[in-house]
């Protein structure tokens, strides 16, 4: 097999990346759906609107981090994830008839995205430790590179399809998909064989968020990764505004174009999650190097003379922004004991996702003074200061030293600093 392909030999693993990408595919649209609702159906083009409704989608991460996370280590992932994935169901199913019967407002919708968010916060951090118990460490970079070009398959297929959809039974029956693509997940969930599942040791008492901030003081290299994380997530991110707002007030651009975007996007992102499923290390120079090619290609879209330039430099965008995430994500996973993944991975999606209510509002706020384009700027303004105080962290701070060999053939010497060990967890 393929070594990009190496985790679906497991089946439990083929049966989860089944279900996920039904579900992810449903998310996409349901995204899309949203974001055409808020700025042509509920607002007249409202980037602080739009804005808004972004904050609130990622806000539960933040509030919720401390509870999720002990949640995740503290009941069968398997039922958590049941849970969840039936109540966005229902959140997608009232928004869908509230849409669908005319009584759909920009507050409920507000309301509606918030309790999305919520489910999802409690999601997530369960999602992501249960893919350890599916396949085990040796192949848990393989997968979530596979879980990272899964979502952007979906990615792929989702805006496209939703925009065709809107355009022929509008935002309505929309949500009437993505919630019904909650089933399928629910079922490949159900259909695995528990037997072959590696759970981690689930964890009893109080204390769990404490615990698990302690943990992640006491680590730097984990400590530098959430830095980049949250820096980026915050500021650069931001595409499901950034990209509604070039295609809708810039271009000029209807429902279709506008889904097309996320598509195209989708190419380059999800060629860098294969790319990253090929590695059998995650490494922190890839990281670093996404970043700088990042800031080259978001400053280039950012200066789009038209609409097809714009979505061409789209996929290198995707392929740098998707190198730098599921890369960070696969070195925490792998850095952490596995009696703490499920809380220290919702500390990284609180740092990741919640930094969103920060950036979102500020970035709609830029978006309506500055225009469009400088949306896409504060990203690569914000990652190229990142870039610059890694670098200075890694050579001052860790010993980081690059040298220049000339020989036959002349390259780059980069040495660093031995892995941080792990820390003693007290129970």
């Amino acid at each position: 097999m393929s070594p990009t392909f190496r985790s679906f030999v497991e089946r439990n693993y083929r049966l989860f990346f089944v279900g996920a990408l039904v579900n992810n595919v449903g998310t996409w649209m349901g995204r899309t759906a949203q974001g055409w609702l808020v700025l042509t159906e509920l607002t007249d083009h409202s980037a602080a609107a739009l804005g808004i409704c972004t904050a609130l989608q990622f806000l539960p991460a933040v509030l919720f981090a401390p509870v999720s996370g002990g949640i995740a280590d503290r009941f069968p992932k398997r039922r958590v994830l049941t849970a969840t994935q039936g109540a966005m169901a229902i959140i997608q199913l009232t928004t869908a008839v509230l849409v669908l019967t005319g009584t759909a407002t920009l507050p409920l919708v507000y309301a509606l995205t918030f309790a999305l968010g919520s489910a999802a916060a409690i999601d997530t951090p369960a999602r992501q430790g249960f893919v350890s118990e599916v396949v085990g460490p040796d192949l848990l970079t393989n997968a979530v590179g596979l879980n990272s070009a899964n979502f952007n398959m979906a990615r792929l297929i989702g805006p496209a399809v939703a925009g065709v959809l809107i355009a022929l039974v509008g935002t309505g029956g929309v949500f009437l998909v993505d919630a019904a693509s909650f089933v399928a997940i629910i079922a490949c969930l159900w259909a695995m064989d528990a037997r072959t599942l590696r759970p981690a040791p689930l964890r009893r008492g109080g204390g769990g968020a404490r615990e698990g901030l302690a943990y992640v003081l006491a680590r730097p290299d984990v400590l530098l990764v959430f830095a980049i994380v949250f820096v980026h997530g915050t500021f650069a991110m931001n595409f499901q505004m950034t990209t509604a707002l070039m295609a809708t007030t810039v271009f000029h651009q209807g429902p279709g174009e506008f889904g097309l975007l996320g598509s195209i996007m989708a190419v380059g992102s999800l060629a860098a999650a294969l790319l990253v499923a090929r590695r059998e290390r995650a490494r922190l120079r890839v990281v670093v190097g996404g970043l700088a090619a990042f800031v080259l290609a978001s400053t280039a879209a950012a200066f789009a003379p038209s609409y097809w330039t714009f979505a061409a430099l789209l996929v290198p965008v995707g392929l740098t922004a998707m190198t730098i995430m599921p890369t960070a994500n696969s070195m925490v996973q792998l850095a952490v004991a596995p009696e703490m993944r499920g809380r220290v991975m919702a500390l990284y999606f609180a740092i990741f996702m919640g930094g969103t209510p920060l950036g979102a509002p500020l970035i709609g706020w830029v978006g309506e003074n500055w225009g469009a384009r400088a949306t896409i700027l504060v990203g690569s303004v914000a990652d190229a200061l990142l870039l610059v105080g890694v670098l200075v962290y890694l050579v001052v701070y860790r010993g980081l030293r690059v040298r220049y060999r000339r020989a036959r053939t002349p390259h780059l010497l980069v040495s660093g600093p031995p892995p941080t060990p792990l820390p003693e967890v007290t129970r």
